[in-house]
């Protein structure tokens, strides 16, 4: 077989080569792109290359990437929104399958040898080969995420990835969209070998072509959760499971692949059908199309972090409380040497002992949570301060306080230092005057609590200096958050949404609706939690400091209300009590108390404020556009992914585009 190149042939994206051997080696490398996804085009060109392999019949296929780093990470996301029309995405899946099942009838052996992103589809092409090999590294990830978009596996993965594992854990993996690392990946069966530096990749590949190397058939245990009585019970917990987390009526993906599961787990033939029967119904659905939105707006989020080359190396934290002590902890997780500072030592020990399980939950590895505590270092007398890259202040909120705390640091400020304050509501133009140049203030303002929370508004005014902006979002990025650029008006944009909205749920329990009943019309509607136990997350002294900033005297009742519960020591879920009572984490709830109550109706008056002040907050141009608004309530409220945002939930509800069955629900 002749070498060719990318291009030769007319292939833009593919690169043929052959060998002494006359093993063939084929390599995708998209044209114009910086990684590799399955759109038409490439997948037209990978026809034409399996029709050549099968006249030619070389003595094996190797399936590589022509990109460092990268395999493939998915099919082309973009493609999903051509059509919506179901029979033609039915017939574009049935293509699909029908391409990877000559890949799989190939009659030599095969093998896809691979490092970095190998994801959604190109997992599913990689499971039609003989033998699957990746490099075990950091940068190393295998998985299904297609539940993220509304979907599941549509390119015959359901089905291969069952035979390949069995059907307990193939079906965990496609269910919660996890995606693992090369060792756990290997140990569950989705890969049959790993390696441990590049340059083996190519030499492993050639070995298992000229051994004629198989997948072994998962063990006797795994083949067992595939027989139709373990199923049918499987499928039943699986249920339960998903249940608890989303409502079908929301998230119709992972239950219709649950029912193929019950009805087909044991014919990989008959589960690929089922794809070709379930899959294009979802990709035309509202949820998918509201869910692919959400990624579009995910990406425009991380584009804001790409505006400047900042990087920092060390980090100054003032303020050891749940906040500060979590940004801390946060940064030091995500690789970075960080200092913090409080009035004593007492102060800051619980931060450090929080920090540190913090570090066993996410790193696991004793070696790494080790390095993380080193890296975290308690600083009554702010010895950072002069060596950091980034001072975030993240005391208790009182301009008056943070005034004097920053007359304190001046002298010891250096010009390159990224200055930032933590405050939840106060405008920097109330802070920063303090400094002789106060376009250096930026707010950085993270969410509680701080690991789970993806979101980080960028705060700034008419006096910020656009550099330092950019360089705050920047830092963001760099910490695993996503940035969101916000004008310094008074709660900001996260915050002043969701006053009126506390507020209101607030005033319907002083009414009398019970506080459980309350929260069940929230969670109904699509929120993650509920607004009165978001308020006790939060904290109800934090909430306190929230409404008096933004609301003054017009919240005087609520003001009222909290001030007595908080004098009490009933903080919230940080105390233990606030508007419930909190055991091992959880509010303590009656369970019929929203028995009674008309939960559509309820969300209904519920979620008006919420509405009324994004559309406010869009006008008053806080964020520069509807899509970043719409994306800030998602990252930083949680508001329903599955209706798009709340903007386009409100243009798809009054009939500009249509009102669809999941919005009239509510």
């Amino acid at each position: 077989m002749a070498s060719e190149t990318a291009g030769s042939n007319g292939w833009k994206h593919w690169r043929l080569e052959s060998d002494i051997d006359k093993v063939a080696w084929l390599y995708i490398d998209r044209g114009d792109e910086k990684v590799n996804s399955l759109g038409t085009e490439v997948l037209a060109e990978f026809e034409q290359i399996i029709s050549r392999l099968e006249s030619e019949k070389p003595t094996g296929l190797v399936l590589m990437s022509g990109k460092a780093r990268n395999f493939i990470v998915g099919a082309d996301v973009r493609e999903f929104d051509a059509t919506d029309n179901v029979a033609e995405l039915e017939e574009n899946v049935r293509k699909v399958h029908g391409l990877f099942q000559r890949v799989e009838d190939l009659p030599f052996p095969t093998v896809v040898a691979f490092e970095g992103y190998c994801l959604g589809g190109g997992l599913e092409l990689s499971l039609c080969f003989d033998w699957r090999i990746a490099l075990d590294a950091d940068h190393t990830r295998v998985g299904f995420p297609e539940v993220n978009l509304g979907i599941f596996p549509g390119f015959g993965g359901s089905g291969r990835s069952i035979k390949a594992m069995g059907g307990l854990n193939a079906m965990q993996i496609m269910l919660t969209g996890k995606m693992l690392r090369a060792r756990p990946a290997k140990a569950m069966g989705l890969i049959n070998q790993t390696v441990d530096k590049h340059g083996s990749l190519r030499w492993a590949a050639r070995n298992a072509v000229l051994k004629k190397k198989r997948a072994p058939k998962p063990p006797l245990k795994a083949r067992l959760t595939t027989l139709g009585p373990v199923r049918k019970f499987l499928a039943g917990q699986m249920r339960k499971q998903v249940g608890r987390k989303a409502r079908r009526e929301h998230y119709p993906a992972p239950y219709e692949l649950i029912d193929a599961f019950e009805a087909s787990g044991n014919s990989q033939a008959a589960m690929i059908r089922a794809e070709g029967d379930k899959v294009p119904r979802l990709l035309a659905g509202d949820t998918s199309r509201n869910l692919r939105r959400v990624f579009r707006l995910m990406e425009e989020l991380k584009a804001q972090g790409k505006r400047s080359d900042f990087k920092a190396r060390r980090v100054h934290v003032i303020g050891a409380g749940v906040m500060g002590g979590d940004i801390a902890a946060w940064c030091a997780v995500r690789g970075l040497e960080v200092t913090l500072q409080d009035r004593e030592l007492k102060y800051i020990e619980p931060a450090l002992k929080r920090a540190k399980s913090l570090f066993k939950r996410r790193l696991k590895k004793p070696e790494a949570v080790a390095a993380a505590q080193s890296r975290l270092v308690a600083d009554v007398d702010g010895q950072g301060v002069k060596r950091a890259d980034v001072i975030i202040e993240a005391i208790y909120e009182n301009r008056d306080a943070k005034r004097e705390l920053f007359e304190k640091l001046k002298p010891d400020l250096q010009p390159h230092t990224l200055l930032a304050t933590n405050t939840s509501a106060i405008p920097l133009a109330e802070l920063s005057d303090v400094f002789d140049d106060p376009s250096r203030l930026i707010g950085l303002h993270f969410f509680n609590p701080v690991a789970q929370m993806p979101l980080v508004e960028i705060v700034y005014d008419e006096k910020s200096n656009p550099d330092r902006v950019n360089d705050g979002s920047s830092f963001a990025t760099q910490i695993g958050k996503y940035a969101l650029p916000v004008t310094s008006t008074p709660g900001f944009l996260v915050n002043r949404v969701l006053a009126p909205y506390m507020r209101n749920a607030m005033a319907l329990h002083r009414e009398g609706t019970p506080r459980e009943a309350i929260d069940k019309a929230a969670e109904q509607f699509g929120m993650p939690m509920g607004p009165v136990e978001l308020a006790d997350t939060v904290g109800l002294d934090v909430g306190l400091g929230v409404i008096e900033t933004l609301m003054g005297e017009s919240a005087a009742e609520d003001k009222k209300v909290l001030e007595k519960m908080v004098k009490a020591g009933k903080k919230g879920k940080k105390t233990g009590e606030g508007f419930y009572r909190w055991k091992k984490g959880k509010p303590q709830r009656d369970p019929k108390a929203h028995e009674g109550h008309d939960l559509d109706a309820l969300a209904a008056k519920l979620m008006q404020p919420y509405f009324d002040e994004c559309k406010a907050c869009l006008a008053d141009e806080v964020v520069e556009s509807a899509d970043l608004l719409d994306a800030g309530m998602i990252f930083g409220t949680g508001f329903a992914p599955f209706r798009g945002g709340p903007l386009h939930y409100l243009e798809s509800r009054d009939g500009t585009t249509g009102t669809t069955d999941n919005e009239e629900s509510s």
